[in-house]
């Protein structure tokens, strides 16, 4: 191959390149730097676990029926209790209550937690079922970093102008 040919393909190379670039960018393309790429590739900081975390971690383990999971999210006095529990019935019963006590439940709604201390919290969780809606207030305690459920009130009755699924007219 010749210098003037190399020379002329090369051109080309660079015309195709800059009309790639042009129509790129009138299409909307974004060519990012290299440092936002690398940016991109390293591994972003998990954000601090919060109470909501906590409760929605037990929720997903009760409906799952997995009894360690749901245990790993008690604390205080309420660990030694559902253990407790669990020694007098098996854990196989206990999976089976768990699912079946969850299954009813269509949603749930959790308040801002209200700061009791640096380290506790309370939080109003709302059941929503077919027929009715349940609250209760559950109490968390942040410990090593992670936020566990120490206390839990019995569950009130809440009045629903609407029961969950009536159609709308």
């Amino acid at each position: 191959m010749s210098k003037e040919h190399k020379t002329a393909v090369a051109t080309v190379v660079v015309l195709l390149g800059a009309f790639g670039v042009v129509l790129g960018q009138k299409n909307g393309w974004r060519f990012s730097s290299v440092s936002d790429q690398i940016s991109q590739l390293k591994p972003q900081p998990k954000p601090d676990p919060t109470p909501q975390d906590a409760i929605y971690a037990m929720l997903d383990a009760a409906r799952a029926g997995d009894v360690q999971a749901y245990l790993a999210n008690y604390s205080g006095q309420m660990s030694p209790a559902l253990q407790q529990s669990i020694t007098e019935t098996s854990e196989a019963k206990f999976a089976q209550y768990l699912k079946d006590s969850n299954a009813a439940i269509k949603g749930v709604a959790i308040s801002e937690p209200q700061q009791l201390s640096d380290t506790q919290v309370k939080v109003r969780v709302e059941y929503v079922y077919q027929d009715r809606n349940e609250a209760q207030l559950m109490y968390l305690e942040k410990q090593s970093g992670i936020w566990k459920i120490t206390q839990v009130d019995s569950t009130e009755r809440v009045k629903t102008l609407v029961p969950y699924g009536t159609p709308v007219q």
